[in-house]
């Protein structure tokens, strides 16, 4: 489904409203970046009975817009709240992966009113000068040589190496969620991951909050920190998981989010 929210056209999918469910609290997932909606598909599937499921495409990703330029961080912010008034949702429980995660963090911080918790995955939260860098060099590939030329080295990344020498089919999942990624929303939403820092404000966050990271991905480190400048807040580190750690361990998870959504 499509609706128009923040001068662009974004792209969601709402799962479990049916079955006189209707009063089910919300719960609304944010991709990283080149994913799309379908990273959550376990999750949404898992989820749907207790909540009404919300996953939608971030700027530039799946089939939501993908103007040209730079995207600044707090656009994907106000993408999120408008999807939310465009809706009609007072608050939900907001959970994102990567760059959804300090998309969840940041609205967290600014617009506490909106969300009952924030579930931030996967994700530092802030730049740095070495991650801005990376992320330069990340664009210039991508607009030289194109989206193609990015997909091996961002599944080395994101996944631990004995998980890409068994090559699950889940990677050719990502990988093709990766491809279908335009440009114009790489280079964008790669710009705003450049600039931004959700981290230094953490404290402030006032609703429940988890911290949730794969044990093999490289924010592990930052994220503990994040739960410990906010009191109150839970982590939880998965065993095994990489970066996608939805992906990597979905039934550990999807665990951890309905244990901490269940307490929230």
């Amino acid at each position: 489904m499509k609706i128009e929210a923040n001068g662009i056209t974004i792209n969601y999918q709402i799962d479990g409203a049916d079955g006189g469910r209707s009063e089910a609290p919300w719960l609304v997932f944010s991709n990283s970046l080149a994913t799309s909606t379908a990273m959550w598909d376990e999750q949404a599937a898992a989820l749907k009975d207790s909540f009404r499921v919300l996953r939608y495409d971030q700027r530039g990703h799946g089939g939501t817009d993908a103007p040209s330029g730079r995207y600044p961080f707090d656009t994907l912010l106000a993408d999120a709240l408008g999807l939310l008034d465009a809706l009609a949702i007072d608050k939900a429980h907001f959970a994102g992966l990567s760059m959804g995660g300090a998309t969840a963090l940041g609205l967290a911080e600014r617009h506490p009113e909106r969300l009952a918790s924030v579930i931030v995955c996967d994700s530092p939260c802030q730049s740095t000068p070495q991650s801005s860098q990376q992320w330069e060099d990340r664009i210039t590939v991508a607009q030289q040589q194109g989206i193609e030329a990015l997909v091996e080295p961002t599944i080395a990344r994101w996944f631990p190496a004995e998980t890409v020498a068994k090559n699950p089919p889940y990677l050719d999942k990502v990988r093709a969620m990766i491809r279908a990624t335009p440009v114009n929303g790489f280079i964008g939403c790669a710009a705003a991951l450049a600039a931004h820092d959700y981290a230094a404000a953490v404290a402030t966050v006032k609703c429940p909050a988890l911290f949730l990271v794969g044990e093999k991905d490289g924010p592990a480190p930052a994220m503990r920190k994040l739960n410990e400048k906010l009191p109150g807040s839970r982590y939880v580190e998965i065993p095994g998981a990489g970066h996608i750690a939805n992906m990597d361990r979905p039934v550990e998870f999807t665990r951890a989010v309905r244990d901490f959504l269940l307490g929230a």
